[in-house]
């Protein structure tokens, strides 16, 4: 019997040999023999071995598939420490809202900036090359760059996951119809009332029904809240609400204190008011970490106009623009150790230092993030003994 790698599974050569399910969203580390024998899977010819154990756990999980396959896949190519893995990538910087708490300064140009397709295309391509498995597509609106249906139409030509992130305003049937993305994250932040008074009149029910027709179209679907001094009683039901119609992922930060959230200062919560609530929210996030480092190990983000940064926070502190490409930009971001931080709680490894940016805006960069250690002080007093 020949076996030939799925259509979803892709070898991926990261600080360890790897094998990663596009659609599923799963990674699994190899040993040499194991890889090489998928890297033969990969092929025209396919490959056949008597380990029947390891043929039908590649099967189960939908890495090995008996169908012939053979698709023009990424070179492998060794990555240094830490590995590229998750590139945000900011199409536009337009948007159909104005939100309170957005932290994007409104743009130089007046019409805004965007990414051409050609810089999109190489942008991708020199990801794969680096073995990323997942790019964020943001903004601003990302449906609201001009030429989105042209980027939407070369999204399959490349193999890493791929999301949107979105206001949900414009998404309808229609462009669900013809998306080539894995996933959808919409913003909700908070219940009708509270989720208007960041974004506007008229948008949460816009958002919402976005979830249901995304969940309805076939998407997974994740949500992003951020917590605000207007929908702290809302937590609750977002969660029944959100696990009710099948959405994926919830994720539940708090807006840094920059931006347009310094004009409107009635949305602020101090540390204490609005740890508690980062206890809210399931599933693995947009991008994960590893022991050892602070936020952000594995991420990079590309901005509108072309500059490149450790994340969108950082715009203003770029490290170079695309024209130096992705690669070069990468090797002069520094990752951060934990030790480095002034950390001292019992839950360094899983907080991992919280969100460095708004350490920073506290005044130390290597501080802490007072809302994450608000929220863990409220663990470490719920396991105390009585």
């Amino acid at each position: 019997m020949k076996y030939f790698l799925s259509r979803e599974a892709v070898l991926k050569w990261l600080e360890k040999p790897s094998v990663y399910h596009i659609k599923k969203d799963d990674i699994y580390e190899l040993d040499t023999d194991s890889f090489e024998f998928l890297r033969k899977c990969s092929s025209g010819t396919g490959c056949n071995s008597d380990n029947s154990e390891f043929i039908d756990y590649c099967k189960k999980e939908g890495i090995l598939t008996e169908d012939r396959i053979f698709l023009e896949r990424p070179p492998l190519i060794s990555s240094s420490f830490p590995s590229l893995r998750y590139l945000e990538l900011q199409i536009t910087d337009r948007c159909n809202l104005r939100c309170k708490h957005c932290y994007i300064n409104t743009p130089l140009n007046p019409a805004g900036c965007e990414l051409s397709v050609k810089q999109i295309r190489n942008i991708l391509k020199e990801f794969e090359e680096m073995q990323g498995l997942r790019v964020l597509i943001t903004g601003g609106e990302p449906l609201i760059h001009s030429r989105f249906d042209e980027i939407n139409r070369i999204l399959p030509d490349f193999f890493v996951r791929k999301l949107l992130l979105t206001n949900g305003l414009l998404l309808n049937k229609q462009i669900l119809d013809s998306l080539n993305v894995d996933e959808i994250q919409i913003s909700i932040d908070g219940l009708e009332k509270a989720h208007d008074a960041l974004r506007g009149k008229g948008s949460f029910r816009s958002a919402m029904e976005a979830v249901r027709r995304s969940v309805g179209s076939g998407f997974d679907v994740s949500v992003s809240t951020m917590v605000h001094a207007k929908n702290l009683g809302d937590f609750e039901e977002l969660d029944r609400i959100f696990k009710d119609l099948g959405v994926k992922d919830w994720t539940v930060d708090i807006p840094c204190p920059t931006g347009r959230m310094t004009e409107n200062p009635e949305f602020c919560l101090e540390p204490e008011a609005g740890g508690k609530y980062l206890s809210y929210g399931y599933g693995e996030g947009l991008h994960a970490g590893e022991a050892g480092f602070a936020c952000g190990l594995h991420l990079m983000s590309v901005m509108a106009d072309g500059r490149v940064s450790k994340c969108t926070f950082y715009a203003e502190a770029s490290v170079g623009t695309i024209e130096n490409g992705l690669r070069e930009n990468w090797q002069k971001i520094k990752p951060v150790r934990f030790e480095e931080l002034r950390c001292d709680c019992e839950f360094g490894e899983s907080c991992r230092g919280g969100c460095r940016y708004r350490a920073e805006l506290s005044g130390d960069a290597s501080g802490k993030d007072l809302y994450r250690c608000a929220f863990y002080d409220i663990i470490k007093k719920n396991n105390s003994p009585s």
